[in-house]
C-alpha cells in the first residue's frame, strides 16, 4: 500500500485529466494545474484513438462520453494515383476513433470535475523543490502548491521534464507541416472510410465528415522546421493556395483544397516527436504523456498511449510501498512499449514524402505489402489489443518484455 495521499498534476491537456482521475480511482487527491488561463476552445485538429486508448479510458469511466463525440473508422484505404487498394484491418477490435482534440479535453476535463478532481487555471510552473517528505510547484503568478508527488503531463515542451533532467532532449522535427479543414467536396466513398493518399507533392488522408462535406488533414514536406506561433503567423489564406498549388494535380486532393475555406483551416505547425527520454523520473517527480514519449501521428496511437500511462502510473503508485519503486515499475511497464510503437512510426513518416522512383513503384508493390510488410496481426495487433487489468496488483518485479 502506497504511503502516496495526495499529486499535483502539471497539465490540462489529455494526459492530466485522465492521471488525475486515475489517481483518484487509487485513493489519491490530485489537483490538476493547467498553465492557460481557461480550458481549450477550439484549439487543436483531429487526434485518433486506438481501441487500446478507449480501452484504457474505460477504467477511469470516460469512455462512453468520449466515443460518443468521435468517429468510428471501420475501413482505411491506400491512395496512389487513381489506385485504390483496401488496407487489411486487425479482427477482433473496435473501430479506431476520431475525435477533435478540443472535444476530447473538454469531455475529460467535464469527466474529472464531475468525479471531484479540482483544476486551477493560469498556472505556468516555473520552478520544483523537493524535500524527503514531498514536492512544492512554484508558479510564474507567484503563487505555490505542496503535495507528495508531481506529475508532469505538461506536453512534448515539458518544464517537468528539464527540472527531472536539465540535459534532456527536445522534440525533434519530422520534416513535414500539418493542415487540416473541413472541404465542401463530398468524396465518392462510404461513411466510416479512412483514405491515407499519397500525391505527387504531399501526403494527405480524408474521410467523410459526419453531416457533410469531407474531413482532410495534410502533410507538407518542409525543410525548416516552424513553430505553432510561427506557421499561424502566416496569412491562412496564404497556406491554402500553397495547399491548393501542392495538390492540383489530385484527385480528389485538388477538390478537396478547392473547397475548404480559409477561415476554417486548422494550422498546426511542425509535426514532432519525442526522442527516447533518459530519465522518467526523479525524487518525487515523473513525466507521463507526450513529455515523455510522442511518437509521431503517423502511429496513430500518441494520445492512446498518453491514456495508457497515466492509467498504470496510478497502478504503480497505488500498489507499491515507495515513490521510489512506483515510478521505476511506471518505467519498466511503459518504456518499451511506446519506444517500440515510436520505432514504427518513424519507419511510416519516412513513407510520408516519396520521391518519383518510389512513386512510380507504390502501386505496383502495394498488393504485396498489404499482405507482408501491412500484415496488422503482425504490425499493431501487440498495441491495439492491448488492455490493462486495473485490479491486477503491481509487484517491483521487472514487467516481461
Amino acid at each position: 500500500m502506497t504511503t502516496v495521499r495526495t499529486a499535483i498534476v502539471i497539465g490540462g491537456g489529455i494526459a492530466g485529466p485522465v492521471t488525475a482521475l486515475a489517481l483518484r480511482r487509487a485513493g489519491i487527491t490530485a489537483t490538476v494545474h493547467e498553465a492557460y488561463p481557461t480550458t481549450t476552445s477550439g484549439i487543436g485538429g483531429t487526434l485518433a484513438l486506438a481501441p487500446n486508448g478507449v480501452a484504457a479510458l474505460r477504467t477511469v469511466g470516460a469512455a462512453e462520453a468520449v466515443t460518443a463525440i468521435a468517429t468510428p473508422i471501420e475501413r482505411s484505404v491506400m491512395a496512389v494515383g487513381r489506385r485504390r487498394i483496401d488496407l487489411p484491418t486487425l479482427a477482433g477490435v473496435p473501430p479506431l476513433r476520431v475525435v477533435h482534440r478540443a472535444e476530447l479535453h473538454r469531455v475529460l476535463h467535464d469527466r474529472a470535475v464531475a468525479e471531484g478532481v479540482p483544476f486551477a487555471y493560469g498556472r505556468r510552473l516555473v520552478d520544483a523543490e523537493q524535500t524527503e517528505s514531498g514536492v512544492t510547484a512554484r508558479f510564474e503568478d507567484g503563487s505555490t502548491a505542496t503535495a507528495d508527488i508531481l506529475i508532469g503531463a505538461d506536453g512534448i515542451r515539458s518544464t517537468v521534464r528539464g527540472l527531472i533532467d536539465p540535459a534532456a532532449p527536445g522534440p525533434r522535427f519530422t520534416g513535414l507541416l500539418s493542415f487540416e479543414a473541413v472541404a465542401r467536396h463530398e468524396v465518392d466513398v462510404e461513411p466510416g472510410t479512412m483514405t491515407f493518399a499519397f500525391g505527387r507533392r504531399g501526403y494527405y488522408l480524408y474521410w467523410p465528415e459526419p453531416g457533410g462535406g469531407t474531413r482532410w488533414g495534410a502533410n507538407l514536406p518542409q525543410q525548416r522546421p516552424m513553430s505553432m506561433v510561427e506557421a499561424r503567423a502566416v496569412p491562412a489564406a496564404q497556406w491554402l493556395e500553397t495547399l491548393r498549388a501542392s495538390y492540383g494535380d489530385d484527385d480528389p486532393g485538388r477538390e478537396l483544397m478547392a473547397t475548404s475555406n480559409a477561415d476554417e483551416l486548422q494550422v498546426v505547425g511542425s509535426l514532432q516527436i519525442m526522442p527516447p527520454v533518459p530519465h522518467w523520473h526523479r525524487g518525487r517527480m515523473v513525466l507521463v504523456g507526450d513529455a515523455v514519449h510522442a511518437p509521431s501521428n503517423s502511429s496513430g496511437q500518441g494520445a492512446s498511449l498518453a491514456i495508457e500511462s497515466a492509467v498504470q502510473l496510478a497502478r504503480c503508485l497505488r500498489d507499491l510501498p515507495d515513490v521510489a519503486s512506483a515510478f521505476a515499475a511506471y518505467e519498466r511497464l511503459r518504456r518499451a512499449r511506446v519506444e517500440k510503437v515510436a520505432a514504427r512510426a518513424a519507419r511510416i513518416n519516412h513513407a510520408k514524402a516519396p520521391g518519383p522512383v518510389a512513386r512510380t513503384l507504390m502501386p505496383l508493390l502495394m498488393p504485396l505489402l498489404t499482405r507482408t510488410a501491412m500484415d496488422p496481426e503482425k504490425t499493431v495487433a501487440h498495441e491495439q489489443r492491448y488492455v490493462i487489468d486495473w485490479d491486477a496488483p503491481v509487484t517491483a518485479e521487472p514487467a516481461l518484455r
